[in-house]
């Protein structure tokens, strides 16, 4: 299909987005300006799916248009790209968000979509002949972006595609995985080609390139992807000198091999999988509706918890290279590489701009991503020692508890202990049940204060108040002391002890 499409098509659009654009198409048709819905939005809609970030392409000023429009519609504007003229403005539409990105034309509608990343992207409507009517509406497609679509593929407009924008070398990547599609061939060929160009590319959009894949259910297979094309080693050099670094028997797989298993095992963990269901190793292991909550939950950056989860499960073992010894005995050990891979991941992350709340959790995650497997030592971990887990790993004991399950499965792989992997999801789920079932052991409320140390015992202000109001947390998290009166007691008694 090419040129000016005279076959109507259906497009998906919520009525909420309708509403808006029909009214933006009247406010812009006063003013005689041009206006066509192009990219993501129209994809998605051929699709049957819905797009909250609705692309505009307007003949003139997009900057100037769009400040009229926020203006008109007591919206938001902000400026994206002032030497390209592109413009953000951002409405609230019944409790909904949506982003209307206008950007100016360059040429004709056909030229522009000509400049654009991907054959699927490159389809436009012209708002003013859409009035509403999303059932039956023509298309813009000068080259076969709705053919495309349907045969499921990834299609680079032209050989110069990824010269033009290098950013597109990831996006290619992240909208397979989005969209279930496949890349078609020839631009398989023109990426591996300009493959490095990836490092000439803003650090702010490579983090959110990596952060939509990581969302998705595809993040393993797009990360193998990203391997083979060669990105993923432009990306996090750091990452791939793990490949070929031999681990102890009890791994199936090298370092690298097992950071990507991991990954995957993240996802069977999380249900993404269409045969979770069907998965026995993975039935065994917890899940419920305050779980998947739980990891939905967006950080400061935008970005969920299960997508942070898998980051750290790519980058947990990252420190194994520069830790690894091999003992007298022949022993082979990786003595603080949880620590120094810690320090390694931050070190990526800041370089991605990522932020420093997303920075912090995922530093804690690798950081412990072993205790889950100390707490197996017991028959089942003491509340004093479920106490000290939550603590040391402040608000992401949870997510690093899955870490530890997808950390053994692929270590093991196939050759699996059933007896040992039912034993380590018996000590989660109790774990688990500690939190969910209620917070005495894990953050018990407070019985005494500083202050009331100070009042009561004659205590000088300093750190050893810190201290003996954490030792007094820990009892009462192990079921020691349960007034303040017991609290006033301990503080006491070890002060006499060590006097």
């Amino acid at each position: 299909m090419t040129n000016l499409a005279k076959e109507r098509l259906k497009i998906y659009v919520p009525g909420e987005a309708a509403s808006l654009l029909e009214k933006l198409g009247e406010f812009l048709r006063q003013r005689n300006i041009n206006c066509y819905v192009v990219g993501g939005f129209v994809r998605d809609g051929l699709m049957g799916r819905t797009n909250s970030d609705i692309d505009l392409a307007v003949a003139g000023d997009a900057l100037e248009t769009a400040s009229e429009v926020a203006r008109a519609f007591s919206a938001r504007m902000v400026p994206l790209d002032e030497v390209n003229q592109v413009a953000r403005v951002v409405f609230l539409q019944a409790g909904y968000q949506w982003h209307l990105d206008f950007a100016t034309i360059r040429g004709s509608i056909e030229e522009d979509l000509r400049l654009r990343d991907f054959t699927v992207n490159a389809i436009a409507v012209k708002l003013s002949e859409a009035k509403g009517n999303w059932p039956r509406v023509e298309i813009i497609d000068p080259l076969g972006g709705f053919s495309d679509l349907g045969l499921k593929i990834v299609r680079a407009v032209s050989d110069t595609s990824f010269r033009q924008d290098p950013a597109r070398l990831l996006r290619a990547v992240r909208l397979a995985a989005t969209l279930d599609f496949t890349i078609e061939p020839d631009t398989e060929a023109l990426i591996q080609r300009d493959s490095r160009l990836i490092t000439n590319v803003a650090a702010e959009r490579l983090r959110d390139e990596i952060g939509y894949i990581l969302e998705t259910h595809k993040a393993y297979q797009s990360f193998r992807y990203l391997d083979r094309l060669g990105l993923l080693a432009l990306l996090m050099p750091e990452l791939t000198s793990s490949r070929g670094v031999t681990q102890p028997k009890e791994h199936f797989w090298d370092v690298f091999e097992h950071s990507l298993e991991t990954v995957a095992c993240i996802e069977r963990l999380l249900r993404e999988q269409d045969n979770s269901k069907e998965d026995e190793i993975i039935s065994q292991a917890p899940w419920s509706s305050d779980l998947a909550d739980y990891f939905g939950q967006r950080s400061a950056g935008g970005r969920t918890r299960k997508a942070l989860l898998k980051l750290a499960a790519l980058l947990h073992d990252i420190g194994k290279p520069a830790a690894k010894t091999i003992e007298q005995s022949g022993r082979m050990r990786f003595l603080g590489h949880a620590k120094g891979g810690a320090s390694m991941a931050v070190q990526i992350m800041e370089r991605l701009r990522f932020s420093n709340r997303e920075i912090k959790m995922v530093q804690l995650m690798i950081e412990h991503h072993l205790r889950p497997g100390y707490l197996l030592s017991e028959d089942m971990p003491s509340r004093r020692a479920i106490y000290r887990y939550f603590r040391d790993t402040v608000d992401v004991g949870i997510d690093t508890l899955f870490l530890g399950l997808a950390d053994h499965l692929a270590a093991r792989g196939p050759t699996l202990d059933l007896d040992q992997w039912r034993k380590h999801v018996e000590v989660t789920q109790y774990i688990l049940a500690k939190w969910f079932e209620g917070k005495a052991t894990v953050a018990p409320p407070k019985l005494i204060d500083g202050h009331i140390l100070m009042e009561k015992l004659g205590i000088s202000a300093g750190p050893q108040i810190g201290q003996l109001l954490e030792m007094v947390r820990e009892a009462q998290a192990a079921g020691e002391i349960n007034t303040a009166e017991e609290a006033l007691d301990l503080v006491r008694k070890h002060l006499e002890n060590n006097q």
